[in-house]
């Protein structure tokens, strides 16, 4: 057995499957589009003689923005490239999936089942949250040893990696970590990562170059020698990618689609841009790892009675989507883990909760309105 072929992650196992020949395999942005708007401008003395541009449908989240006077995205740094699934804005027009109203019935059955139980739906912040670092040009590499699964390539982009000595993967199993260098446009990922006598060591992960030009999905143009089966993720999906990080969450204004991790995913299919899954389902109706959904554009966001947390979640699952990117016990979004920060920004009165547990905040998230995106399949590897 010479070398990996594919990884599949659960948040308690990394289970490898090798073969004996290595098959190659093909698969922040600071790009912020700018919202087409109907009709243009006119100068008195030229006039056009042309017809006049018909009005472009334009998503209730985009009209509720307007309203309030910040219809412009935000200029902040975004992980990605600006047409990447993570940043691109939805059309009110995007092909919805023929089956999107049966799995959408399924999803909202496993929504209230676990309201019932108050086991969730969550938002992970701590155990199973992803710290982002952002690290500095100046900052001293050290190198990463990867354990068990052996892969070159890997092992060479984990050579010289810019992490701090005082970083801290988030406390699950799973042992998330991400450091991010603007100034080198890189990006490292870890799961299981720990820190020993010997230094630094993971037991997977991957590494990107050209950040702010990537997808936010693993394949051969993530890094030189990288595999579609790179990334701590079980889809292969970057495992940044549409978390909430907490600037974003305090300023109130999410612009990317956000990353969910579901306890029921379809067995042997996975849906663009996944490249993997670690599905166990027989369900024909769970959702399969990639698939995108969105919340109905029409829907009017401002007329739910949702918290400004949740609401701030709703409009960005309106204008860019969620993308199912792992396996969990229960239904799950991603938060950035405040391992680095000073204290918990999440809890208390005065946190981001407003004193609140996720599942009671993500009772008023409108669930039911959400729509399946049309899913490309392809079979599990």
């Amino acid at each position: 057995m010479s070398c990996l072929r594919r990884a599949f992650f659960t948040r308690s196992r990394l289970q490898v499957v090798f073969n004996t020949t290595e098959t190659a395999r093909t698969s922040l942005a600071l790009a912020c589009a700018a919202l087409a708007l109907a009709g243009c401008g006119e100068a008195a003395a030229e006039r056009s003689s042309a017809p006049a541009t018909p009005a472009q449908p334009r998503l209730a989240a985009d009209r509720l923005a307007s309203s309030s006077g910040d219809e412009s995205p935000s200029q902040a740094q975004r992980l990605f490239s600006g047409d990447s699934i993570w940043n691109r804005k939805l059309t009110p027009e995007a092909q919805v999936d023929p089956s999107s109203p049966e799995l959408v019935s399924a999803l909202t059955s496993e929504v209230a089942r676990e309201e019932g139980e108050r086991a969730g739906p969550w938002i992970n912040t701590t155990s199973y949250g992803v710290p982002i670092l952002t690290v500095p040009a100046t900052q001293p590499t050290v190198p990463v040893e990867l354990d068990h699964a052996p892969d070159k390539a890997l092992s060479s982009a984990w050579s010289a990696v810019p992490l701090p000595a005082n970083a801290q993967p988030s406390s699950g199993s799973d042992g998330y970590l991400v450091v991010w260098q603007p100034s080198s446009d890189r990006m490292w990922e870890f799961w299981q990562l720990a820190h020993g006598e010997g230094g630094w060591s993971a037991s997977w992960g991957g590494a990107i170059d050209h950040v702010s030009r990537d997808p936010g999905v693993y394949g051969p143009s993530a890094w030189p020698g990288a595999k579609p089966w790179w990334g701590a993720t079980a889809s292969s999906l970057a495992l940044a990618a549409g978390v909430m990080t907490i600037e974003e969450l305090q300023a109130g204004r999410i612009e990317h689609a956000l990353s969910i991790a579901l306890p029921d995913i379809r067995a042997g299919v996975f849906a663009s841009p996944a490249q993997r899954t670690d599905g166990s389902s027989s369900d024909p109706l769970a959702l399969p790892e990639g698939a995108h959904l969105r919340i109905d554009p029409h829907l009017d966001l401002a007329s739910l009675n949702m918290p400004p947390l949740v609401l701030a979640m709703a409009v960005a699952a309106q204008r860019y989507g969620i993308v199912v990117r792992d396996y969990a016990s229960n239904i799950a979004f991603f938060g950035q883990d405040p391992t680095s920060s000073e204290g918990d920004p999440y809890r208390g009165a005065s946190g981001l909760f407003a004193g609140e547990e996720p599942d009671q905040l993500l009772a008023s998230f409108p669930w039911a309105h959400l729509q399946v995106l049309k899913m490309q399949l392809h079979p599990n590897p």
